[in-house]
């Protein structure tokens, strides 16, 4: 049996052997977005079978709904979720039969790709986004005045899927900086965890709330209020969130508790609640 992966608009084939997907251009799958790992999944083809395994990566796989340990054998019509990227598993020959039986064809057919590999950039909002090989802090602000405005807008109209594309290039750019030890301003840092939180809320992914922690973790500093109302309401929409690093987090805070002053104790122990909220789902 030959098999697709459909992501986005296009329909992947899926020859004999390993499929990578992770946001390394060197993945048959190459994804633009800050909750994939480098190498971050395999898929497998063996005759008729088709494995997935999750490359040890940060934010997981999870397969309709669920998260997955170790190798798991997929079946047509199965959802794939790396990161924010949603894909479905599909069976060429169905998909050529469904369109064969079709007397006239009502709206225009996905693309079709057969390329060994594939950047997939998320923005699709028509808005460009240009991106150099370590932008600029003024270049990472003004992507996010130049988008901010028009997610603000997706969310509050319930197009949580448009406001991802949106911000994922650079809320990418800005965990990516943080990872390499790069210095960022503070606002820019509470400007990207606002928005990370509010798509946790609107998508219901736990790796958003978890990038939220990871940025915070490396800066050694609870979240300003509003983040951390954003991350309570997130918190009981998403499906799972990473408890080991929350709480690795807020231990790596407590040391410097005593020397904080009357607000800034007020965010920590709203993050201890917040960690008490998390371990209920």
């Amino acid at each position: 049996m030959r098999y697709r992966l459909r992501y986005l608009q296009h329909d992947l084939e899926l020859g004999e052997g390993e499929f990578a997907v992770g946001r390394n251009a060197s993945c048959q799958l190459s994804l633009d977005d800050p909750l994939v790992s480098r190498r971050h999944a395999i898929l497998e083809v063996q005759g008729d079978a088709v494995i997935i395994e999750d490359l040890q990566s940060r934010n997981g796989v999870l397969v309709n709904g669920r998260r997955i340990d170790g190798r798991v054998r997929l079946a047509v019509g199965d959802k794939i979720l790396i990161g924010s990227q949603e894909m479905t598993l599909l069976s060429a020959q169905a998909e050529r039969a469904a369109r064969d039986a079709a007397a006239a064809p009502a709206r225009e057919v996905a693309a079709k790709m057969t390329l060994p590999r594939m950047r997939v950039n998320t923005p699709s909002s028509g808005i460009r986004i240009e991106s150099d090989p370590e932008p600029s802090m003024v270049r990472r602000a003004d992507q996010f005045k130049l988008l901010g405005g028009v997610a603000e807008k997706a969310l509050a109209m319930g197009r949580a899927g448009e406001a991802e594309r949106l911000l994922a290039s650079a809320l990418a750019d800005v965990i990516e900086s943080t990872r390499a030890g790069r210095f960022l301003p503070p606002m820019l840092v509470d400007t990207a965890a606002k928005f990370s939180a509010k798509l946790a809320t609107a998508t219901g992914k736990g790796g958003w709330a978890d990038y939220v922690i990871e940025l915070y973790d490396a800066q050694k500093r609870p979240p300003p209020a509003a983040v951390i109302d954003e991350l309570y309401n997130a918190m009981r929409k998403v499906t799972a969130v990473d408890m080991t690093r929350l709480r690795n987090y807020i231990e790596s805070l407590r040391p410097y508790v005593a020397q904080y002053g009357p607000a800034e104790r007020f965010l920590f122990q709203r993050l201890e609640g917040l960690e008490r909220l998390a371990a209920l789902r």
